[in-house]
């Protein structure tokens, strides 16, 4: 079974880049999907999850992390996540792509949402004070309540958007790609879009440096700085991170992922693997199915 790959609907949106959806439409809509919504999938576009009610656990790239009532929770584009069909709790599900993304940096102010999954200190999960989140509910109410107005201005949905945004970029956990100037964050979000597209055919972070036109010195010095690890730490995590979705959720065997992924031989690929997760690939795969 391949991970059902999810891109945003722009035909139910009337060709908007953003969306407001209640979590109960979703558990209520659940056949109407091309792929079940609590089965894990890979979404081409960013999440923002909000709990008004309810408590459990939201998978997230094989970790299951805790949320109940007041928490938000951001999934980042082309991670592999699952909605909790099991607790259902209740809330609003934006999501919101890149184009929306662009468009706001060119209007307005706005943090850039550099890609933060592979860092060590990765926390998707965060909980605002009691006034931080009644302001937030406040303004998704108002973003979905634009979105559906008949004479809906896209600007007022990016003032919303920008104001929502910047309020929780104060209470996120520490983000360390704060500390990158506007050039270095680009370069970076570069970086990871190049990995995304390259790690099957190299893994080695000089031939990424010469992509972005730039050193290997400056390229680790970016990464560090965005994540506490190297530009070589970055790039084996996220080609561990695609391995493991591949194992579990196409079921592909040790060999023709090897392959896949570029190694000369399937040995070479245990290996590696083990390396970095202290389990074998068919190891990995019998632990994640039986728990």
């Amino acid at each position: 079974m391949k991970i059902p790959e999810v891109s945003f609907n722009h035909r139910k949106t009337d060709n908007r880049e953003i969306e407001v959806i209640d979590l109960e439409e979703l558990y209520e809509r659940e056949h109407n999907y091309s792929h079940h919504p609590g089965v894990p999938h890979r979404i081409h576009f960013n999440n923002l999850i909000y709990i008004e009610e309810g408590e459990g656990t939201h998978l997230i790239d094989f970790v299951n992390y805790p949320y109940q009532s007041g928490a938000f929770i951001f999934v980042q584009k082309n991670q592999v996540h699952a909605f909790d069909f099991k607790n259902k709790p209740k809330g609003k599900l934006l999501i919101f792509t890149q184009a929306f993304i662009n468009q706001a940096l060119m209007n307005m102010r706005l943090s850039d949402f550099t890609p933060t999954h592979l860092a060590y200190s990765y926390q998707p999960v965060f909980f605002p004070d009691p006034e931080v989140m009644s302001s937030s509910e406040k303004i998704l109410s108002e973003i979905n309540k634009e979105l559906v107005h008949p004479q809906s201005n896209p600007l007022i949905v990016m003032f919303l958007f920008s104001s929502l945004s910047l309020m929780l970029h104060r209470v996120m956990p520490e983000n360390q790609h704060d500390r990158l100037n506007k050039e270095q964050q680009t370069k970076f979000t570069r970086f990871v879009e190049l990995l995304e597209q390259n790690f099957q055919r190299t893994r080695d972070a000089i031939y990424y440096a010469d992509m972005l036109h730039t050193t290997y010195k400056t390229l680790n010095q970016i990464c560090k700085m965005a994540t506490s690890q190297t530009a070589k730490q970055l790039i084996d995590a996220h080609t561990i991170l695609e391995a493991k979705r591949r194992l579990i959720l196409d079921g592909l065997p040790t060999q023709q992922l090897a392959y896949e992924f570029g190694f000369e031989d399937a040995s070479n690929f245990v290996k590696y693997f083990k390396k970095h997760t202290l389990l074998t690939p068919s190891r990995f795969q019998k632990q994640f199915k039986s728990s």
